[in-house]
């Protein structure tokens, strides 16, 4: 069964087909979100600081951080500005990081002070990217994310993509990066403007699974991008792809209705043992009256074991929303 090892300093996760799906926090990420990124810039981190502690105690496996504040000179502010986001981070809560840069100097100089097993997020097919990230995956023993897009773009025929996945981890293990440190994310389209969009992402899911057996994660709230009321899309599209194999998703922790899908497909899946984790977060739950909000549940999802910036310009994903 794959298994890919993530850790902090004290508390380590697993990703893989048997355990609860691995929950990464989205929101520490300048990425379509103007205060923070001006916060970033002039050293403030009051908003960076919140939000990591609010995705943890909202459910939250892990935590994406992002420092790409500006496309200007990013080489020579982003690695610094990395280092300093992801040190306060640490400091605070106790889950594995991702770091999530497009900056090759960028990802090296937060590998050199990341504690534990960090998640680089990320490498693509492209060849200058390849010859980059995977020496410092070797290098510093991390698993990374691997997104299937190349040189040529995004494929809208999901066997390219399927293509360019393998063809990455077969480059990860000429390093002699085994592929269970490889997470590919196979590139989650919008519905709105793809009809398709599902039924390719979970097919997707199926072979990389059965044939590559690599664990997997994805930009959940791509799939709704561009249309109304898009948290209730996200949380039915939640359960169908944990059932297609997707191990892991880059994700808001602090939607309710999200979350409450993800723990009942872990119950559903197998992999919430007795219901244990399901029964400690909502046994004292009020359903909302009718017309409100649900309110978030106080205790955090269960976890294995015991982009979006870059991320989206390397994939041309969808704006997240502040």
């Amino acid at each position: 069964m794959t298994r890919t090892i993530v850790a902090s300093a004290t508390r380590e996760i697993i990703i893989g087909f048997d355990q609860p799906f691995c929950v990464i926090g989205e929101r520490i990420n300048p990425t379509g979100r103007k205060k923070l990124a001006a916060e970033m810039i002039v050293g403030n981190f009051d908003t960076v600081i919140k939000d990591a502690l609010e995705q943890v105690a909202a459910g939250a496996t892990m935590l994406d951080v992002n420092a790409g504040v500006t496309s200007v000179n990013p080489n020579e502010t982003e690695p610094g500005l990395l280092v300093q986001t992801l040190e306060i981070v640490q400091g605070l809560v106790d889950v594995p990081l991702s770091i999530d840069s497009s900056v090759t100097a960028a990802i090296e100089a937060a590998l050199k002070v990341a504690k534990g097993r960090p998640l680089v997020n990320s490498v693509t097919g492209e060849e200058e990217k390849l010859e980059a990230i995977l020496p410092l995956v070797k290098k510093y023993d991390v698993p990374v994310v691997a997104i299937s897009n190349d040189e040529t773009g995004i494929s809208m025929d999901p066997d390219v993509r399927f293509a360019v996945a393998k063809k990455i981890v077969e480059r990860a293990m000429d390093y002699g990066i085994k592929p269970h440190d490889i997470v590919v994310d196979p590139l989650v389209m919008p519905i709105g403007a793809l009809g398709d969009a599902g039924r390719q992402v979970f097919a997707l899911l199926h072979r990389l699974r059965n044939e590559l057996k690599v664990n997997t994660t994805c930009g959940l709230s791509n799939i709704s991008f561009g249309l109304p009321h898009r948290h209730g899309i996200n949380a039915g599209f939640i359960p169908m792809v944990i059932g297609a194999g997707m191990t892991s998703a880059i994700m808001n922790p602090c939607r309710p209705q999200e979350m409450e899908a993800v723990r009942a497909a872990n119950v559903l899946n197998g992999t919430d043992p007795n219901c244990g984790n399901w029964i400690m977060t909502y046994r004292d739950h009020k359903p909302a009256e009718a017309g409100s909000a649900a309110p978030a549940a106080a205790s955090p999802a269960g976890s294995g074991g015991g982009r979006r910036g870059g991320r989206a310009a390397r994939a041309g994903a969808g704006a997240r929303s502040e």
